[in-house]
């Protein structure tokens, strides 16, 4: 077709993620480019069309490409997904990375008390269900799947663990399904270079938190 689609991202953010597992699930063509997008979102080029946000790129490139859909047909299954994936972002992400990644003591307990009721949320959600989109991948799946790889790695830094099979097992088994995907599991950053960036991430709040 003659499409161009350049994707900028960060190496190591899970926003970039998203839309690389998109546009690799439709079978679209890219190329990467890798910037330095700290404070930044992700990027996506389409024919010189600028698109930016992630949540938004995903719905960009379901419209796009009409195949491997996302999102589900019926309007009422589609505005549900869509809230889904922003809690994702606004509740889920939040509160595990800022409430008890960067913090300790009791700010951080009060974190997890946070982080584990939006947790128990997504594990009524998923209930009888293999990934959020039902029997295959869709956007809500794209948009959470960071916590089949990243909560891994936030959790040995850390020292606990936030999902365990007994208090989440719908969501353990979809951690497992997600990131074993051949798709999914093979744009996974190294491990090693993700967990020597979160340790200095971590250490950079905390210690800027310690001097206030």
């Amino acid at each position: 077709m003659g499409e161009k689609v350049k994707l900028f991202v960060t190496w190591s953010s899970p926003f970039s993620l998203r839309v690389i597992w998109a546009l690799r699930l439709k079978g679209i063509e890219y190329d990467i480019v890798h910037e330095d997008l700290s404070n930044k979102s992700s990027v996506l080029v389409h024919n010189d069309q600028v698109i930016c946000e992630s949540l938004v790129i995903l719905e960009y490139v379901d419209e796009t490409w009409k195949h491997n859909t996302l999102l589900p047909e019926d309007p009422y299954e589609r505005a549900t997904a869509r809230f889904w994936a922003r809690f994702g972002d606004d509740k889920v992400l939040a509160s595990i990375v800022y409430g008890v990644f960067v913090k300790q003591g009791k700010e951080q307990e009060e974190g997890i008390v946070a982080s584990l009721e939006n947790l128990k949320h997504l594990e009524e959600e998923l209930k009888g269900k293999k990934f959020f989109g039902g029997k295959k991948i869709g956007l809500v799946d794209l948009a959470l799947g960071w916590l089949a790889y990243y909560l891994g790695i936030f959790e040995e830094i850390m020292g606990l663990k936030l999902v365990d099979q007994q208090k989440f097992p719908s969501l353990a088994a979809w951690i497992h399904e997600f990131a074993d995907h051949p798709v999914i599991r093979d744009a996974w950053p190294p491990r090693d270079k993700l967990v020597a960036k979160f340790i200095a991430m971590r250490e950079t709040h905390l210690s800027k938190d310690g001097h206030n």
